[in-house]
């Protein structure tokens, strides 16, 4: 792909810089300006568990994580800083909490101020949200109908209730993208994807509603006049402030002024790095599977769901709306469901012996011992799984989903394990075509899936979720879509393109397509999905 004319008037090889933060790692890539990524840096990043489904990060630790990547992937791409036409961020929907100054505040019982951020997974506001939701507040159209605990009021609610001293002290509540562009360029406006997707800001109309806020018990900052949240929100994209600060640029290893993107969530940017190749947006479902999945799948006239988030104006594409749906745990429920068989501990001592994660080594026996990657689901013959280990996200919005396993025998091999690997897949799978079905029920059909993450990378998996939803499956030239993602958010802000759409054009492609199978695996993936959608329904009739 050529070098567009609009990035020409920069002046000699530019180049772009994508950051994401997930919940284990902080990740940055260098692309150039036909989106192939030269270099990359990585770095864990600490996660804090508490009883009581407590999760907790520290924004410290993120920032620092952030900063020495940055410099890693600049420094193996051997480029000049000042050579990088702009930078853009995205991060997991976690809740930052700051006081004056933007000194980091404790957000739970450890009283550990450097612990200043909820994660998104932290379910400690579910008697929150319940309440909310009994409200019938207009706002909560716009969420699927029921607000999630994944989302910042009620966490905010739960903050101001039970550590009333930090609520009270709290300068700032960013979301993590937010809090990245803040601290990179000291400019306080908020995205319009996180507040949107995650604080129930009206994009549409573009106010927050204090009726809302008053209601739920969070009056506070409406009286404030959403100081504390966010003032100003912009389009994903849009240049903030005067680019890196001297403090930040020192940090992260750049050119003080390098133009700085305002930033999404990571799935979100996931959705910008595919949904753009071979056609209009509305045609792909964006799907990213990683320790959980979402879907985001756009529409030009507002689609309301039941159980699936949005819609959300300009959340995602600019001037589309945005329905965004999920799994709470996708690759984190395999890795938990694996788990509890016998021959995990033999299993993942012959994985390590090859250098392989379990995931990869059991589907790389599972391909072994099939003749094609469609004949993998009859390993699991007689194994169901729903993998709703932490709920269902969507199109039941269900925290108190559990999963459910049936048809484990006595056997403890490696072959049986492969099976129940096997029969995980296909849980996510249908869990996946449920959520396909319920949209297009509502008028939102799509015609294929772009994927995306890290535990969608290998074929095996790739096939399955063909099979399982019957949508043809396409993966994009760019090995890390998510990265790329926040880099052409860097491209607009570095005006390397005119907007993000001519951006996505630009900078994603097609790589490998799978088409689902036809004829008898066709007609055992009908019949799994059926036991599939009766499991589901039996366990919430026990509970």
């Amino acid at each position: 792909m050529n070098t567009p004319s609009s990035a020409q008037p920069l002046g000699g090889e530019r180049y772009l810089v994508g950051v994401d933060v997930g919940t284990g790692s902080a990740r940055a890539g260098l692309f150039d300006l036909t989106g192939r990524m030269l270099a990359s840096g990585k770095r864990d990043i600490a996660l804090f568990r508490e009883p009581g489904a407590m999760v907790e990060q520290s924004s410290t630790d993120i920032w620092s994580a952030v900063c020495a990547s940055v410099r890693e992937a600049v420094e193996k791409a051997g480029i000049a800083p000042d050579q990088v036409a702009g930078i853009g961020f995205d991060a997991t929907c976690s809740l930052v909490v700051l006081g004056e100054g933007g000194k980091p505040l404790p957000v739970g019982p450890s009283e550990d101020p450097e612990r200043d951020i909820i994660v998104w997974m932290d379910h400690r506001a579910v008697d929150q949200v319940e309440r909310i939701n009994a409200g019938g507040h207009d706002v909560l159209r716009y969420v699927g109908g029921i607000i999630s605990p994944e989302m910042e009021t009620p966490k905010l609610l739960w903050l101001k209730e039970n550590r009333p001293q930090v609520f009270d002290a709290a300068w700032q509540f960013f979301d993590l993208a937010d809090f990245l562009t803040w601290r990179s360029t000291g400019d306080l406006a908020r995205s319009t994807c996180t507040v949107t997707c995650k604080w129930t800001y009206l994009a549409h109309e573009k106010r927050w509603d204090p009726g809302y806020f008053r209601g739920i018990g969070l009056g506070v900052l409406a009286d404030e006049d959403f100081s504390r949240i966010g003032q100003r929100v912009v389009e994903p994209g849009t240049p903030l402030g005067n680019g890196l600060t001297e403090r930040a640029a020192a940090e992260l290893g750049l050119a003080v002024g390098t133009p700085v993107a305002a930033g999404m969530i990571d799935a979100h940017a996931g959705g910008i790095g595919t949904v753009g190749v071979d056609g209009p947006p509305e045609n792909n479902l964006a799907y990213v599977f990683g320790t959980s999945s979402c879907t985001m799948t756009s529409t030009r006239e507002p689609v309301f769901v039941p159980g699936v988030w949005g819609p959300y104006f300009s959340a995602m594409v600019p001037g589309m709306w945005l329905n965004e749906g999920g799994q709470s745990a996708a690759g984190a429920a395999i890795e938990q469901l694996l788990s509890f068989h016998p021959a995990a501990g033999e299993a993942r001592a012959l994985a390590k012996s090859r250098g392989l994660s379990l995931p990869v080594l059991l589907a790389e026996l599972a391909v072994e011992r099939t003749d094609t990657l469609s004949d993998a689901a009859r390993l699991a013959d007689g194994l169901h799984v729903v993998p709703e280990f932490l709920g269902n996200r969507a199109p039941f919005a269900d925290p108190h989903a559990r999963a459910a396993i049936v048809g484990l025998g006595m056997e403890r091999d490696i072959d049986n394990l492969v099976a129940l690997y096997i029969a995980g897949l296909c849980g996510i799978g249908y869990g996946l075509r449920q959520i396909i079905d319920a949209q297009a029920a509502a008028g939102a059909p799509v015609d294929r899936i772009v994927i995306s993450g890290g535990a969608g990378q290998l074929d095996l998996v790739r096939q399955l979720l063909a099979d399982a939803t019957g949508k043809p499956l396409l993966a994009t030239r760019a090995e890390e879509p998510v990265l790329l993602g926040a880099a052409i958010l860097g491209s607009v802000a570095g005006t390397a393109f005119p907007d993000m759409r001519s951006a996505m054009a630009a900078l994603s492609a097609v790589d490998r397509t799978y088409q689902p199978s036809g004829g008898k695996t066709a007609a055992l993936h009908a019949a799994r999905y059926d036991a599939f959608t009766q499991l589901q329904d039996l366990a919430r009739k026990i509970r």
